[in-house]
């Protein structure tokens, strides 16, 4: 499962969740309870939920892995539930976002318990739910 930006960015990709609300962050548009939230979250994701480009930092190569994402594994039902909040914030300031489930996400080059990496099969696109 997969939470990304609704729309394409003008580089052709759909940034995730966290890194929509990150923007919004960096922008300065949040609200204080909805900074704190975003504070707090990302410290409790950085402590109980691997990033994969601290374990291979070529993951998110575009040069390497063009189009590489994470997705969810429908295990991950803690870390799924954690993204409510950051829905919520899109939501608070109009950004668009899809939530994508595929069984095939594509040719994955990183996984762990939680996540993998998956870079699209050629002309292939996960349909939203």
């Amino acid at each position: 499962m997969r939470f990304q930006a609704a729309v394409e960015t003008g580089d052709g990709r759909f940034p995730g969740v966290f890194g929509l609300v990150n923007g919004l962050a960096r922008r300065g548009v949040l609200s204080g309870e909805q900074e704190a939230f975003r504070r707090v979250s990302n410290d409790w994701f950085d402590a109980n939920f691997t990033n994969p480009g601290t374990v291979d930092p070529s993951v998110y190569d575009q040069g390497l892995h063009p189009g590489a994402v994470a997705w969810f594994k429908a295990s991950a039902g803690e870390l799924i539930e954690r993204v409510t909040g950051y829905l919520e914030i899109l939501d608070q300031h109009q950004v668009g976002w899809v939530r994508l489930a595929a069984t095939d996400p594509g040719l994955i080059i990183y996984e762990d318990e939680h996540q993998v990496v998956a870079m699209p099969r050629a002309g292939e696109r996960p349909a939203s739910e």
